[in-house]
This record gives structure tokens, sequence and C-alpha cells, in this order.
């Protein structure tokens, strides 16, 4: 799979409309900006948060898992002025035989679900390409969040 760039969630920042997703690898890292409850939902996954309720994430991999659906992969397959698009592969495999699915859904809806079912996030190769690299953003965001837990720590003492 060449013309695909496995991704994996490098940082979370909150900001004025919801929240900033760093995705990257080791070449290149991006943003895409997704509302307050899914940024909510990535960080309570990434941070293993036990909820009291099923969120609609959790019902959706309740669902896959009551049917025998298991979630192979997403990927990033787009982007258009900004807007971020996503495919969702499912596969499915009972007496009846072998089904293979692909969804459109929201790359943030799509990272959530791959947190949670721990698969791979994929971007197409000509979307990883011309998005711009913000890895030394991501490192100067983690140094920041880094020192401001150390200050909060000291005063705690």
């Amino acid at each position: 799979m060449t013309d695909v760039a496995e991704v994996t969630v490098k940082g979370l920042m909150p900001t004025a409309n919801g929240c900033a997703v760093f995705l990257g690898n080791d070449e290149k890292t991006f943003v895409i900006y997704v509302d307050p409850s899914v940024g909510s939902a990535i960080s309570m996954t990434l941070n293993g948060v036990k909820k009291e309720r099923p969120l609609t994430h959790d019902l959706i991999g309740h669902v896959f898992l009551g049917f025998g659906i298991s979630l192979e992969r997403i990927i990033i397959n787009d982007v258009n002025e900004g807007t971020y698009f996503a495919r969702v592969i499912l596969h499915m495999q009972n007496e009846l035989g072998r089904k293979i699915l692909e969804l459109d859904a929201r790359p943030s809806d799509s990272i959530v679900l791959a947190l949670q079912q721990k698969r791979p996030i994929f971007v197409a190769r000509r979307v990883f390409d011309v998005v711009e690299d913000m890895t030394e953003i991501l490192e100067r965001v983690l140094k920041q969040q880094k020192e401001e837990q150390s200050e909060s720590g000291e005063e705690d003492q």
C-alpha cells in the first residue's frame, strides 16, 4: 500500500472552536480541526477514560461487536479547501460468507473508532503530500503543555 502513509495521533490541543488533532509519522505531522465533542471523545479514548454511559462512538463499537463486524482500517482519502474526508473499511465474516464494506465518514469520527478498535489510521499519499507540515508547531505545543503540567504539579505540593 504505497499510495497511503500510516499515521498516529501525536497530540491534541484545545482551540476556540473545538480541538486540533495532530496526525503524523516520522516524515510529517498535520492538523485536522474537530468539534469539541469529538475532540473530547479522542482525548478520553487516548487516555483510557472509563465513561459512565456509552457515547455515540462506544455505541457504534458495540454494534460492530454484536454483528461480528471488525474495523479493518480508516483512510483519510481527500481534502478540499481545508475539509478532510475519510473512508472506514469494515470486514464481516459469518456462515453466509465474507463482506467488506467501505463507508464515507468524517475523519474525526473515523479516528475515534480506529483508536477504540486499535486499528491503523492511513492517509492517502496525495493528501499527505499536500498538507502543511506542523511538526515544529506540535513540538512547541507539547513542550508548553509539559511546562504547564510541571508548574501546576509544583503548586499542588
